[in-house]
């Protein structure tokens, strides 16, 4: 199963970069962000088909170097800005190359891994697109400009993954307390304010780890 995991994770990951090439007469930004999303998606096919750290670990390995390489020569045109301002894409293949590691070797539970890579794919994501298609005020904590509807999507999008996957795990104990409404809050609150304050594509690192260290710690 790990080897034809590895055939379907590199097969996912060129399906969606070809079909980004569709969302580039909307503009350059919209496919580059199509690929920050669907990508996230893979940390399911991980989760079917990988019991091995190793093999988990290869796939994002092997494009923390690609992303590098593309960053510098420009060689996945569809995935680049025309103007670079940060290795974006590389820091998302070490998330996940991160996330790998600590979930599947350390913990021996890929599905702790698979919040904070949908909170970074998702929520990010969205927030981007979100925030330049409406006319939402914006605001400079960092580097970078941030939306308030840009965070306010963040902010939903972590609440909805974060209290989803409390209320799953926890089942049994959630259905009698009240506390984990207020929990799942607070953290979402926490990831949102961790994505204002992080610019120039560190928020592809600072998203998912924080969210994953939240959920060891609680």
């Amino acid at each position: 199963m790990n080897w034809l995991g590895l055939l379907v994770s590199f097969t996912y990951i060129a399906l969606v970069i070809v079909s980004a090439k569709m969302f580039e007469k909307k503009g350059k930004e919209i496919s580059r962000k199509f690929i920050h999303i669907m990508l996230g998606n893979w940390w399911i096919i991980a989760m079917l088909f990988f019991d091995n750290v190793w093999f988990a670990a290869f796939g994002p390995a092997v494009f923390v170097i690609v992303n590098y390489l593309s960053y510098k020569k420009d060689l996945i045109k569809v995935m680049e800005r025309d103007e670079q301002d940060g290795f974006g894409t590389v820091y998302y293949a070490l998330s996940l190359l991160i996330l790998a590691i600590v979930s599947f070797g350390i913990f021996k539970n890929p599905a702790l891994g698979l919040v904070p890579t949908l909170v970074m794919a998702y929520g990010d994501g969205l927030a981007a697109i979100i925030g330049k298609k409406t006319k939402s005020k914006r605001y400079k904590l960092s580097d970078t400009k941030k939306s308030f509807a840009g965070s306010l999507t963040m902010f939903l999008i972590a609440l909805v993954f974060i209290g989803g996957y409390l209320w799953f795990v926890n089942m049994d104990v959630f259905w009698t307390s009240t506390h984990w409404p207020l929990i799942s809050i607070m953290m979402a609150f926490c990831i949102t304010a961790i994505e204002a304050i992080s610019g120039k594509g560190i928020d592809n690192v600072s998203v998912p780890i924080s969210t994953l260290l939240l959920l060891i710690l609680i």
